[in-house]
This record gives structure tokens, sequence and C-alpha cells, in this order.
């Protein structure tokens, strides 16, 4: 049973450095050249399935990250390896082709993504080191993308700034490798910081930093064990449910233009006019809008009780509503509400599978990760994970 991430031992910039020379003989011979990319994962702390409705998210940045070492060439190639595997994916900037349903998709989709916005890019010989496990609902795909966008544009970043990087990024993912979603994940990746969470409003992009208490209390995420399975199909089915929802709305109210529009009081009038699942997906998103702004007050205030009561009833909506949960990440929910300590407790991503997000008093960990071990596969024959999760600073230059 793993209660941990990768050790970070091989993302240690000098390990990456060497292990690049032993692919890219150039990385001994022009070390001033070389540079080392990083890009953190994120933890969504409540908003789920908002960001597309133009609403309010608050994630947070993570320190379990994606960094690449690259050698910057003049060829226009592309050449990455993963460090644990050894694969190896090449692709020209010249010529990027479809898509191939790989993991360089991610990184080829960026380059063409940052192509279409005018940005200059190079090609570099790279190799990719995480300690972000994949398909956890933690952003794995976001950061590979923030991770390859400041890869293909060098020290400078291509003189663009954070918040166009996120949404070039974001356009990488919807237009390039076929995923419609929303900013959220590439917004955190691109702009965390260190100390906390982060507010965004999904349609005005105005966002800003908001402290967590981090003195006595940490985020601590369950993994499942159970490959998350965010199909396509699904997950544009929901999205296209909501934006037939908006489209039926707008026949009688213009000013209608996503659900972020719709009120709580308007949701009876949600109902005469759209099909039943139509209708508890549209009520997750309403709701859930305003579980945002609810635990940001309560944050404020040190309310961590009514956070609590937000996370509980977002995770029902999830489940009861968008139907996005799993009898896994229920059972991790439950284990958790029901351990001293825990103050909140919700799944956390786009659902499928995956992992679940609490917030810890500092001194319950040890417990929450014994009831976790002790409880949790009796209950799904599943092995689960578990560890504590710091808020990081987003994407950029590792510095030597």
């Amino acid at each position: 049973m793993r209660s941990a991430p990768p050790a970070r031992s091989s993302l240690e910039p000098g390990a990456l450095v060497e292990a690049l020379a032993s692919i890219e003989p150039g990385a001994r011979t022009r070390p001033r050249d070389v540079l080392v990319v990083r890009a953190p994962g994120r933890v969504n702390l409540i908003g789920e399935h908002t960001d597309y409705n133009e609403g309010y998210v608050l994630p947070a940045a993570i320190d379990l990250e994606i960094r690449i070492a690259l050698l910057p060439t003049d060829d226009r190639r592309v050449e990455l390896t993963l460090a644990e595997s050894g694969e190896r994916a090449v692709f020209s900037l010249d010529a990027i082709g479809p898509r191939t349903g790989d993991w360089i998709d991610y990184v080829a989709g960026t380059a063409w993504a940052l192509d279409e916005a005018g940005v200059p890019t190079r090609g570099f010989r790279g190799i990719l080191a995480s300690d972000l496990p994949a398909s956890a609902g933690l952003s794995s795909s976001a950061a590979l993308e923030l991770a390859s966008a400041w890869a293909l544009t060098g020290a400078t970043g291509g003189g663009i700034d954070g918040m166009t990087r996120a949404r070039i990024c974001l356009r990488a993912e919807n237009g390039y490798v076929g995923a419609n979603v929303g900013l959220m994940d590439q917004f955190a990746s691109s702009l965390g910081v260190a100390d906390g969470a982060l507010f965004l409003d999904c349609r005005t992009l105005e966002w800003r930093p908001v402290p967590l208490p981090l003195e006595s209390h940490v985020l601590v995420v369950c993994h499942t064990g159970s490959t998350r399975s965010l199909v396509a199909s699904e997950f544009n089915a929901r999205r296209a449910q909501c934006e037939a929802a908006v489209a039926v709305l707008a026949e009688s109210d213009p000013s209608i233009r996503a659900l972020r529009d719709v009120t709580p009081e308007m949701l009876p009038t949600v109902w005469e006019r759209v099909d039943e699942e139509t209708y508890r997906r549209c009520e997750h998103v309403v709701l859930e809008d305003r579980r945002v702004l609810a635990t940001i007050d309560a944050l404020q205030m040190g309310d961590l009780d009514a956070v609590g009561r937000c996370f509980a009833e977002s995770h029902a909506s999830l489940r009861d509503l968008y139907q996005v949960s799993s009898p896994e990440l229920d059972a991790l929910v439950e284990i958790a509400t029901a351990t001293p300590g825990v103050i909140a407790a919700r799944m956390t991503g786009a659902g499928f599978g995956g992992c679940t997000i609490n917030l810890v008093r500092r001194d319950a960990v040890g417990a929450l990760r014994r009831a976790v071990e002790r409880d949790y596969p009796t209950r799904t024959g599943l092995w689960p994970s578990v560890f504590t999760v710091e808020p990081a600073l987003g994407a950029g230059i590792v510095e030597a």
C-alpha cells in the first residue's frame, strides 16, 4: 500500500540534467543552455463542473508536479523521453499532425496552440519526470501542458503573462486533444500561490488568492486506487446538457448566457423547461457556485464547521445530481468524515474515480491514514494512497 507519491529525488534538477545527458550529449557540452521547467498539479477545494459554466472555482496548485529538463535546438523538432519508462516521442513543430491518443498529444497540442496564438516556439530535446499521479484527477494533463509551454518558449516564457499561458494551454486541450474542459486546471497550474488557494471567476477571469489555515490544518489527498476513467463522451455529455438548458432558458431571457446566470430562485423555471436529468445537472451547478462563495466567506471568518458543511453538500450533489462520484470515492468520504480531526471531505476533480480532498487538523493526519488503510480495502477491495499536499507556486523555470 502506497502512503505517499513517488520519491522526489528523480525531480531534483541535478538528477534530471544527468538523466538528460545520458540521452543527449549536448547537455554535457552545453550545460549553460540546459533548462529545467516545472508545473504543478492541483486539487480543487470546491467548485466542480462550474468552470465551463462560467462560474466560480477554488483550486490550489500543489507540490506534486511535472518537470522537464531540456536542451533547446534549432531544428524545429521536439524529442521528449519519459524518465520512468524510457519511452520517447517525437514530432516536428512545422508539421505537428493530428492527435495520436497518447501522452505526447498534450505537448504537441500546446505547440499547436502557441503557434495559433502567434507565440514563437523552439525545438528541444528533453526528459520528463513526475511525482504527480496520472489519471487521479489532480490535473496531470494541465501540468504537462504548462510545463510544455515553458519548454517550448524557453527562459522568457514567450513574453506572455500567466493567464494568457493558461488560456493557450486550455485551447490545446479543447481544440487539439479534444477534451471539452474549462479553464480551472490550467489556471491553477499556471498561477498557483504558495500559501493558499485561488478564487477564479471563470467569466471575467478575475482571480485572487484565498489564504488557508495552514498553521493548524493541512490538505490531505486520498486516492481511491481506481484509475480515473473520465471518458470524453461522459464529460462532454454533461457539458452538452448544461449548454442545452442555457439555450432553452435564453429563448425567454437572452441575458442568460451560461448557468452562471441562473439563480437558485430560478430553478423552478428550469424544472418546467428541461428533462429531469438535465435539471439535476443544472441544480448542481447553480448551487455549487453558491457553495464556492460560502466556502470563501467561511475561510475568511475562520468558520471551519461551515467549510465542512459546504464540502459535504458539494460531494452529495456531485454524487446524486451530477452523478460523477463512485462507490470508492463515497467510501473515502464516509471514512474521512467519521474520523475526528477531519474538518471537511469531498471528491475532487471531474469524477469517475480518482481522489478526495480533505481539510485535516495536522495532529489528525495519522488517524485519517490509519482509518483509510484499515477500512477502505475491506469496503472496496482496492488499495488506497493517503498523502499530504501543500499549496505551491505556479509553473515556471527551476532555478539552479
